[in-house]
């Protein structure tokens, strides 16, 4: 079996899907090929790199051009044509041709776009497998030649069945995140609690002096600040206060989330679902992007966590902290969810994976 999955480093969520759903492929079939391609990057080598910096400072300081823009995709049509199309279905005629894969798995829109064109258009007979990495039902996931849509909750399959899709095509298996977040041992009761503050990549979090310090003297808490790889801030944070230890980048976020009683970070659909398996509440920062308001809506419709009024939100964590029987409701909550999606999620996906090959031959 020899499986491709294409993605984009537009934001590290859809690549880390990808790695994930990578490793699992691997774990249920030893033999199988399965390997990941950054599509643009593969597309066009000289400007992917600026391109990738040019989406990360939008995201960062230009969020309502972002939002702008998917609120007016949000009312196009499924089948959406991407930019630069003639060029990008050249390449990926050009990759397949090297790879020859049994199955694709897209876990970016764009790389789902261009597949189901050259189904549709160019007659190519290759399952296409779509991944949803946020909890969103938004047209540019949608395209008429998907073969099965991997999606991170009911609630995106009943909204996918009411833009059209069959609902035999979607399986609910949550969004991949790597198995050490799906097999971190459970925490027990101990004196002191655990923050755990994380910014992203970018290290996007609050700069004001005061919020840390306001965190410092919250009594009987350790906070551990992730800030990726902002070092201005790290370098800010270092040795500072008492009850705050600053960590760069790292690769191994799942150490810190074994030892927290709360995560407070930015509402993105892989980190959401890193928590959930990790059964680690989660309190979020007001959402910038539209997608992250997806999210944000349903994990508090979960009742997995809550969203913060405002970034100064110390004293929103200080009484979730001393609240533990609320932190243990949402606890148990993440728990019953875990649960149901260990029980789909390979299943599902093994068996759309066969499926695909079937009706492929």
């Amino acid at each position: 079996m020899n499986i491709l999955i294409l993605t984009g480093k537009f934001g590290m969520g859809h690549f880390s899907a990808s790695q994930s759903l990578r490793e699992q492929l691997l774990q249920a079939f030893p033999e199988a090929q399965v390997q990941v391609e950054d599509f643009p990057a593969y597309a066009m080598p000289n400007l992917s790199e600026v391109m990738y910096k040019a989406f990360d400072l939008v995201v960062s300081h230009g969020s309502h051009l972002f939002n702008t823009y998917y609120k007016l995709t949000a009312l196009g049509r499924p089948d959406a044509r991407p930019p630069f199309e003639g060029l990008f279905l050249d390449k990926l005629v050009e990759l397949l041709h090297q790879r020859r894969p049994d199955a694709v798995i897209a876990t970016h829109p764009l790389c789902a776009q261009l597949v189901s064109r050259l189904k549709g258009e160019w007659g190519l007979d290759l399952p296409l497998i779509t991944c949803v990495t946020d909890v969103t039902s938004h047209p540019e996931w949608i395209n008429q030649n998907t073969d099965c849509y991997l999606v991170p909750s009911r609630e995106v399959r009943r909204a996918l069945a009411a833009k059209g899709v069959d609902p035999a095509l979607v399986c609910v298996t949550g969004i991949p995140v790597r198995r050490e977040f799906r097999t971190l041992p459970r925490r027990t009761g101990r004196g002191e609690r655990e923050l755990l503050i994380m910014g992203g990549g970018l290290g996007l979090l609050p700069r004001d002096d005061s919020f840390y310090e306001k965190l410092s003297a919250i009594p009987g808490v350790h906070t551990t600040v992730i800030t990726g790889r902002n070092q201005k801030l790290f370098r800010r944070l270092s040795g500072r206060w008492e009850n705050i230890q600053a960590v760069g980048y790292t690769s191994q976020v799942w150490e810190y989330m074994a030892r927290a009683d709360l995560i407070v970070t930015k509402p993105g659909g892989i980190t959401l679902f890193e928590t959930i398996f990790a059964q680690v509440p989660i309190l979020t920062w007001p959402p910038a992007l539209q997608q992250e308001r997806s999210n944000a809506r349903w994990l508090t419709q979960a009742g997995i966590g809550w969203v913060a009024e405002s970034q100064d939100c110390a004293r929103e964590i200080q009484e979730l902290l001393l609240d533990r029987p609320r932190l243990a409701s949402a606890a148990a909550r993440m728990g019953r969810l875990k649960e149901q999606l260990e029980v789909e999620s390979l299943d599902r996906l093994m068996e759309a994976i066969v499926k695909t090959q079937e009706a492929a031959v």
